[in-house]
């Protein structure tokens, strides 16, 4: 199981919100490029970055901080935020993210998606944020009347290699994951599903890995010092 620790970039800062919420925010780091350099030395093969501004706004706001990272990083970066077409696919691609994580879009424009993995691959992953089991949008700030699963099956249908999927209620809580919508997920969805929200111990980690789960984003149990990456990746690591 993959260990992706995660860096959430808002005005520029490395800041965790709370179920989404742009008005409950703390800011870990004041330059994101210091949380990259953490985790790398701490033995990560994989960031999880989130243009926050971009996934709300749907403008690439980050998109300087998310570059810099990029040019000092020689881990794997997985984005997302902002990826409204094919033109910021594109840009992300050229500027050397390994992994593209369509959120929005996916739900709006689904033949982005097709057009998308028809392109570029594996490299192309869809991000699936539910509330309630119905997905949410434009960071998190629009309900869909859209089931996670259903779009899910869809997505897997037309190449999708990678889903991630987060329980928005969990989201920087840590309260622990929805290990229950998390199963449902993985039987019901026939692709790598990547588990997001609520991680706040290593016996959640446990019960990611036993679900099924082909990798896990932690964030805020990492930036409150809950867990160590060490240890997560150690968990990660076990056959």
């Amino acid at each position: 199981m993959i260990i992706y620790p995660a860096i959430d970039i808002r005005g520029g800062k490395a800041v965790r919100l709370i179920e989404g919420d742009y008005n409950r925010e703390t800011v870990f780091d004041a330059d994101p490029l210091d949380a990259a350099r953490r985790w790398q030395s701490d033995g990560a093969e994989w960031i999880h970055i989130v243009d926050l501004d971009g996934a709300r706004d749907g403008v690439r706001a980050n998109a300087e901080s998310i570059a810099r990272i990029r040019a000092e990083i020689s881990v794997s970066i997985q984005l997302g935020g902002g990826m409204r077409g094919m033109a910021d696919i594109e840009a992300a691609i050229k500027l050397g993210i390994d992994r593209i994580v369509i959120g929005s879009a996916a739900v709006s424009n689904p033949q982005l998606v097709t057009e998308a993995v028809a392109h570029y691959g594996d490299r192309i992953a869809v991000g699936l944020d539910a509330r309630d089991g119905m997905l949410a949008t434009h960071g998190w700030t629009e309900q869909s009347n859209v089931s996670a699963i259903d779009a899910g099956r869809r997505f897997a249908d037309v190449g999708v290699q990678h889903i991630v999927f987060t329980d928005i209620g969990r989201d920087g809580r840590l309260e622990g994951p929805n290990i229950s919508a998390l199963t449902q997920m993985i039987q019901r969805v026939e692709t790598n599903i990547i588990a997001s929200g609520g991680v706040s111990s290593l016996d959640d980690l446990d019960a990611i890995k036993a679900a099924g789960a082909a990798g896990v984003i932690i964030g805020a149990a990492l930036y409150h010092k809950r867990i160590t990456l060490s240890d997560a990746l150690t968990i990660g690591a076990l056959s």
